[in-house]
């Protein structure tokens, strides 16, 4: 059980305080209620870019980095597509500056054309790399236009295009930043070697003057329900022949949620998964096969995606994949199976909440989807899914009309072997 004690100013920012005296360490984490999501269509990118614009100094100091360190500590921040997340660690007897850094930041970010060219040249350079000129680097574009006609999950975090990365002004800049970076829109998680009081004192000190601005409403079309399968082939100088299938599956707070998460890892987590024994270990047809989803807030994508052996046929690999799921369709999972699954989660969610950093990012991620309490609740939901759960959620969800199959064949067959991942990069880190 995590215990944590909540509160919110009067501009609206909510707090979170989460002791532990057990550490010497303190983490402040600031969570912004922005992703590549709430985008503009013709702009898109500019929640990862304002990722790397919030490290480029405020009016009042210049490096943040350079700040933080003289104080001992460490930070890093990530994007998806629902949400923008910053984190630091540093000696909770330095926790002050942790606390002025964050609220300067939010109240003066430095807005400049040298600032702005710098961090698009890097943003720019990082789409190049990762998506344009790596192999398999455009999978995920592919696959997100075909899998979303209305929803602004057909784009990926670092943006639809290039050229709206490339063409951002200073202007949209801080469109964008008055109309998401503001406490209204924030929630601020403390953990630690700290005291309630303390965190509360300092809140109020740092970032209680901050205006508040103007809660950001959403009005995001949803994804109608699919009823028509939708398929891609298409050649690129690839090492080897790789096939992907995803299909819509339901949001994070939905209910089903977490039927379908256990689904996932029993067709393709690890070595010991359905597909990969079958598909892998058995049949000798991929070199490697996972199933995953996104968990995003909206209706996502349950995907799996595997690379073939040199002359298996994507053809032949497909029918592979499809009697795995009509067996677990037909036949449902063993009890032993189902606990052995359930085993698993509880121990990813121990091992999730071993660090105070992990505490901290999880307790402003609930908080975001709308109760903190969540963390401590949601083995509860795990615990009680049944085998038919599981078993109803594959015929609902893996059903052709539902999917979308794409055929990523080789060019070249010459190419040497790699191990490159195919798998989306859904959370753009920063470095």
């Amino acid at each position: 059980m995590i215990q944590f004690a909540r509160f919110v100013l009067p501009n609206g920012l909510r707090v979170l305080v989460h002791e532990d005296a057990s550490t010497p360490m303190a983490v402040v984490n600031v969570l912004y209620d922005v992703g590549a999501r709430d985008e503009d269509p013709s702009r898109t990118g500019f929640a990862h870019l304002f990722e790397h614009l919030m490290f480029g100094g405020s009016i009042n100091i210049p490096e943040y980095d350079d700040e933080l360190q003289k104080a001992g500590g460490e930070n890093n921040a990530y994007t998806t597509n629902d949400l923008t997340n910053y984190y630091c660690q540093l000696p909770s007897a330095n926790i002050e500056t942790a606390f002025w850094l964050e609220s300067d930041r939010m109240l003066s970010l430095a807005f400049s054309k040298k600032s702005l060219d710098v961090q698009r040249k890097v943003v720019s350079e990082e789409f190049k790399e990762h998506y344009l000129n790596k192999p398999y680097g455009d999978v995920w574009f592919k696959m997100r236009e075909m899998a979303y006609e209305r929803h602004p999950y057909r784009w990926m975090t670092i943006g639809r295009e290039l050229r709206h990365i490339e063409e951002a002004s200073l202007q949209d800049v801080k469109a964008f930043f008055s109309k998401h970076y503001t406490p209204v829109n924030a929630i601020l998680v403390v953990a630690g070697n700290v005291v309630t009081e303390q965190v509360y004192e300092l809140a109020e000190k740092w970032f209680g003057d901050i205006p508040s601005g103007i809660r950001y409403q959403r009005h995001i079309t949803q994804e109608p329900e699919q009823h028509e399968a939708k398929r891609m082939d298409i050649e690129a100088e690839v090492p080897v022949d790789a096939f992907l299938k995803t299909w819509h599956m339901p949001s994070r707070m939905d209910p089903r949620y977490y039927a379908v998460d256990l689904l996932t890892d029993i067709l393709g987590s690890g070595a010991s998964s359905r597909l990969y024994q079958t598909l892998v270990k058995e049949q000798q047809l991929f070199t490697n096969i996972d199933c995953y989803h996104f968990g995003s807030s909206d209706a996502g994508l349950i995907c799996i995606d595997g690379k073939l052996v040199r002359g298996v046929t994507l053809e032949r690999a497909e029918a592979a994949v499809e009697a795995v799921l009509a067996r677990l369709k037909a036949e449902g999972l063993t009890n032993a199976e189902l606990e052995k699954v359930k085993n698993k989660t509880e121990s990813t969610l121990a091992f999730e909440d071993m660090s105070v950093m992990n505490r901290a990012a999880s307790l402003a991620y609930y908080e975001l989807l709308g109760d903190a309490q969540l963390m401590n609740t949601e083995l509860e939901k795990y615990q009680a899914v049944t085998a038919e759960d599981i078993q109803e959620e594959s015929r609902i969800i893996l059903r052709e009309g539902n999917s979308h199959t794409l055929y990523y064949r080789a060019k070249s067959p010459a190419l040497a072997e790699a191990d490159i991942s195919i798998t989306e990069e859904d959370e753009e880190e920063n470095d």
